[in-house]
């Protein structure tokens, strides 16, 4: 009986069905996330079944996890088949656990502040940085660290001249602090408070917290079908090496010869 293995594909064939570009699946052949693949005699590239699933395979974990890590969780499962590879998968879903974790934090830290209305305030109920620590109950370095990092900017007319937090400021500020309170960490606010910045009702932080939900489920369905995708092409491969490590049976004994 053939296996799957044995069916010649071309380089289109395999981009096709792993839905890259024949570009793509030579530079995941570089990378290594592809097996060498043979080669005709005019050098044109032989690929199998378990390129397409390798590729495959490399697309879903890098949804999940980004492309560096997807490369790696797909090259472990070329040299690495055991506890190395788990030991990633398990990394990246922990991950993504805890993401997930510190969203839950974040939506209620956020959901208390985002109930405060902001309509009444004026111009002239902008803080300095001084009072806006003592305020928050944080030190200044605290509010110039968080300039420095994007999450709460406030306007300035000069380098040199000293900062004043505007009201949308200041309720940015209390965000960005219950939010370090509950846990968040400031590369992810870095990525949340975009969503964020600006809103004036509950719906406009609910919306952005949701968007952030929208983003980690995605994330994990994309991780679970990567390491389906994993298992399949491991599975293959186990398979083959049993059919072609398997003894060949024993030649039937020769017929008695027929006596007069």
């Amino acid at each position: 009986m053939e296996s799957r293995n044995s069916h010649r594909l071309r380089t289109v064939d395999v981009a096709r069905r792993a839905g890259c570009s024949v570009q793509q699946v030579r530079n995941l052949e570089r990378d290594g996330v592809l097996p060498p693949a043979a080669r005709t005699a005019s050098g044109y590239r032989i690929y199998d079944e378990s390129h397409v699933r390798s590729a495959l395979a490399y697309r879903a974990l890098a949804a999940g996890t980004g492309p560096v890590e997807g490369r790696n969780l797909v090259r472990a499962a070329h040299a690495h088949p055991g506890a190395g590879l788990f030991a990633l998968l398990d990394a990246a879903h922990a991950r993504l656990d805890k993401e997930r974790r510190e969203l839950e934090l974040a939506k209620e830290a956020a959901r208390a502040i985002a109930l405060e209305p902001i309509g009444d305030a004026q111009p002239s109920d902008a803080m300095s940085i001084s009072e806006l620590a003592d305020a928050l109950g944080v030190r200044p370095s605290t509010l110039r660290h968080w300039d420095a990092e994007g999450l709460v900017r406030p306007a300035r007319g000069a380098a040199r001249e000293a900062r004043r937090y505007s009201p949308d400021d200041v309720r940015d500020a209390r965000i960005v602090h219950q939010l370090r309170l509950a846990g968040y960490r400031i590369p992810a606010l870095s990525a949340l408070m975009p969503d964020l910045r600006g809103a004036r009702r509950r719906d406009d932080v609910t919306a952005g917290l949701a968007a952030r939900d929208a983003t980690i489920e995605a994330r994990s369905k994309a991780l679970l079908e990567g390491a389906a995708a994993l298992w399949a092409l491991l599975s293959e491969r186990a398979h083959t090496s049993e059919v072609t490590l398997r003894p060949a049976a024993p030649p039937a004994p020769p017929p008695y010869a027929r006596t007069a």
